[in-house]
């Protein structure tokens, strides 16, 4: 895998609303570990306007929960473009704010090499700062692949 001499990981949700914040629980997971100085966790809370302002990564890899459709924990892996209107079926639970943000980053000039966002078919959204234990399960899996995307072949707890 492809070595980024700067990575930037965001976690996009709501704590509050049980497995809304996936993107969230799993960037404070991914805090917890002793990652390279290189990789840059950021918990992006339900403010994913804030990306705007994020220095220029070589990658950008965004966490969140997304209604595809599919079972709940399912992971998907894609692109800004595949969140475009005309694409149906996938759909972040943060779609505009987070387009929009991609959007005010390239107006900036503020483009990253590349950009991933790593989705999550939520279970259940409701009041609740716990995730629902089929996402809690999910959490070890996501951060393996968050890893991978990151270059990462080994890190430590």
């Amino acid at each position: 895998m492809e070595k980024y001499d700067r990575v930037a990981v965001v976690g996009v949700g709501n704590l509050l609303l049980r497995d809304e914040g996936i993107g969230v629980h799993v960037c404070h997971a991914l805090q917890e570990l002793d990652l390279p100085d290189r990789v840059e966790t950021i918990d992006g809370g339900t403010s994913p306007e804030a990306l705007a302002y994020l220095e220029p990564a070589d990658k950008l890899i965004i966490i969140d929960a997304v209604n595809a459709g599919g079972e709940p924990g399912t992971i998907y892996r894609f692109h800004p473009d595949d969140l475009m209107p005309e694409n149906e079926g996938m759909t972040s639970l943060h779609e505009l704010g987070l387009m929009s943000s991609l959007k005010m980053m390239s107006l900036m000039g503020n483009k990253h090499k590349e950009v991933v966002i790593i989705g999550v078919q939520p279970e259940e959204i409701d009041w609740g700062t716990e995730l629902t234990p089929g996402l809690q399960e999910k959490v070890p899996e996501i951060i393996k692949i968050v890893l991978k995307e990151t270059g990462i072949d080994r890190y430590r707890r």
